[in-house]
């Protein structure tokens, strides 16, 4: 019992992440994470697009 209101006391918005929750610090990196991945794939794209064109216009 002692360990629950330590828990909360530490984190009362978030107390007992677990099950698929996170705390709101962890979902936050979680999506800033996948948007990065995200963005470098997108990059990666938009590279070898413009060395395609790039190519094809000489």
């Amino acid at each position: 019992m002692n360990g629950w209101v330590q828990k909360y006391k530490e984190s009362p918005e978030a107390p007992f992440p677990g099950s698929g929750h996170l705390k709101p610090e962890d979902e936050r990196m979680r999506k800033l994470e996948k948007e990065i991945r995200d963005l470098k794939e997108e990059n990666e794209i938009l590279k070898k697009a413009a060395a395609y064109f790039a190519k094809n216009q000489k």
